[in-house]
């Protein structure tokens, strides 16, 4: 599968922004999907994940309550609903997809990432 991330941009602290990945290939509903961020400096880590059904997700303690991730298996695509975003909040996004049924937490447990996409929040 091929991953492609879009929305990511430039927001002020307190704004919104929605990243979107669509996949291409087939088998998308049999596929665990999966946010991560790097800044630069650190490693990539998990920020949301959900599973192959879509019904079990998972958010990192930082941005539990603000981000919220979803899927639509009839557009292949997961997206990721950003709020009260803040500066510690610059990274680069990256979409992740998974065999099986997930979700998944780390990043060696996934097989086909996005090319990423910028997210800077000013203060």
């Amino acid at each position: 599968v091929q991953l492609q991330a879009s929305g990511g941009g430039s927001v002020q602290a307190g704004g919104s922004l929605r990243l979107s990945c669509a996949a291409s290939g087939p088998g998308f509903r049999s596929y665990a999907m999966g946010w991560f961020r790097q800044a630069p400096g650190t490693e990539r880590d998990l920020v949301a994940a959900t599973g192959w059904s879509g019904g079990s997700t998972y958010s990192a303690d930082s941005v539990e309550g603000r981000f919220t991730i979803s899927r639509d298996d009839a557009k292949t695509s997961v997206y990721l609903q950003m709020n009260s975003l803040q500066p510690e909040d610059s990274a680069v996004y990256y979409c992740a997809a998974a065999r099986g049924s997930g979700p998944y937490y780390y990043p060696t447990q996934y097989d086909y990432w996005g090319q990423g996409t910028l997210v800077t929040v000013s203060s």
